[in-house]
């Protein structure tokens, strides 16, 4: 049983991971709230009502911590760099990874996303070793992370693994759902997947980029990476999940992508 930490634990993928991991490991969750959450859901864990901007609040946060999930962040496409992302995007980040290289941290798994490559046309799939392309600010600070994680990586060996996500648990519906939001899905049932993946992979490199979006039909990101490298085999494809509802769009609305580029 590991002892993992999540923060942003009381987010959206945060809720999910905690629900997958408590029953195979000791987990401590952190957030700056967690009165929305279950008793349930928290029992049998740690929780810690803590602010992660201020760097006070990190002495000994990670003691005898193995793996640090990191979720906390202004996830908002639209946030703006000194309201929020300055802090939860920028600060947050290095007060993390300067906490873990002083503490016995094995990994950090964290979340990166889609918003750091979406600069791409729609009908480009994108590897991780293509060069990044943000379309917003939010994206930015994401491509900022990847790099102060390699950054740390190669000079204090630590860990680290990110993920850039892809439309967590989005809404799959006929007649609203788009054929490109279908091809960045991922679902739950992937997304503790490919958490187990990462917890249990076997780096050749202490810094490691993978995509994150489920098996669909035309993935706008390319997952072959992750398959080989940590074993991600996801099983759930948005374009079947939404069954025929996807022959409604109107022709202008598809996207054709080729899943070989």
């Amino acid at each position: 049983m590991a002892k993992v930490m999540i923060t942003g634990a009381n987010g959206n993928i945060g809720v999910v991971l905690t629900e997958h991991l408590k029953k195979n490991h000791d987990l401590t969750l952190v957030d700056v709230d967690f009165s929305n959450l279950s008793d349930s859901l928290l029992e049998g864990t740690t929780y810690l009502n803590l602010d992660l901007v201020k760097r006070e609040n990190w002495d000994g946060l990670l003691f005898d911590i193995e793996y640090v999930i990191h979720l906390a962040g202004d996830p908002s496409p639209e946030a703006d760099f000194y309201d929020t992302l300055l802090d939860l995007n920028y600060k947050v980040p290095h007060n993390l990874f300067e906490s873990a290289i002083r503490s016995d941290v094995k990994r950090i798994i964290f979340a990166s996303s889609v918003h750091a490559i979406m600069g791409y046309p729609k009908n480009v799939q994108v590897k991780t070793s293509d060069y990044p392309k943000p379309a917003d600010p939010y994206g930015v600070s994401k491509v900022y992370m990847e790099a102060l994680a390699s950054y740390h990586a190669f000079t204090s060996n630590q860990e680290a693994i990110g993920i850039r996500i892809g439309g967590f648990d989005s809404t799959i519906e006929p007649g609203i759902t788009d054929l490109d939001g279908l091809s960045m899905h991922l679902s739950k049932r992937d997304m503790c997947h490919l958490i187990d993946c990462c917890l249990a992979a076997k780096l050749d490199e202490p810094f490691l980029l993978v995509n994150g979006v489920s098996n669909n039909r035309f993935p706008r990101m390319d997952i072959s990476q992750a398959h080989f490298d940590i074993g991600y085999t996801p099983q759930d494809d948005a374009f079947t999940m939404l069954q025929d509802g996807v022959l409604d769009f109107k022709k202008e609305d598809a996207v054709e992508m080729d899943p070989a580029e």
